[in-house]
């Protein structure tokens, strides 16, 4: 099974690149999915955030409340690193399970779709690393009218995460620029799949 990490910052278009990916045969494993699950009420990530972070970070039927602690995270790189310390070892157990899972089933392509991939250290799961990246101005405008932002907001987090996604996309093996339409993005996704169908099915 050959293994794809699929990364990109936010509003790049590494969603429509998994869908794309998925359409052609790939079975997608969504760490944001399994970061949910991490944490879900009764699990240990529930009870790790509870001891971190107190109950003011739950609901009121006892889930972990993903606004309130966005809030608490955000802009804090003490209590950022605390929760990634303790939810993304879990995380990366939940992916290596699928992973294992897949591999059972006959898979012949998975892709671990994480916007953290590099920063976590997921990319060692993973045969080769495949980022998306487009410009900031088009990042800016689509972010802005997909989440009812102004454009000055999203340049914000934008240059908020631009180590990052450096730091990702140093690591990446194939670089996906996506710099035109949808329909563009997903013909060089499949001429991807193509050229490099060969290694995928070794």
């Amino acid at each position: 099974m050959r293994v794809i990490g699929l990364t990109g910052g936010m509003g790049a278009g590494k969603s429509a690149v998994a869908a794309t990916l998925e359409r052609l045969g790939a079975r997608i494993i969504n760490a944001d999915h399994e970061g949910h699950e991490a944490y879900a009420k009764g699990s240990m990530g529930w009870r790790r955030i509870g001891e971190l972070f107190g109950e003011g970070v739950l609901t009121d039927d006892g889930e972990v409340d993903r606004r309130k602690l966005g809030q608490l995270v955000f802009g804090s790189p003490e209590a950022l690193g605390w929760l990634n310390s303790a939810i993304h070892p879990i995380i990366r157990d939940r992916i290596q399970a699928r992973l294992g899972e897949l591999a059972e089933q006959g898979c012949a392509v998975a892709v671990i779709d994480a916007a953290v991939l590099v920063q976590a250290g997921w990319d060692d799961l993973a045969d080769e690393v495949w980022a998306v990246r487009a410009p900031e101005e088009q990042v800016a405008e689509r972010v802005a009218e997909q989440r009812g932002l102004q454009v000055w907001e999203v340049r914000g987090r934008i240059a908020a995460q631009e180590a990052l996604v450096r730091e990702s996309e140093a690591k990446a093996s194939v670089l996906i620029e996506n710099a035109g339409t949808v329909d563009e993005l997903r013909a060089k996704v499949e001429q991807l799949w193509k050229d490099r169908n060969h290694l995928m099915r070794q």
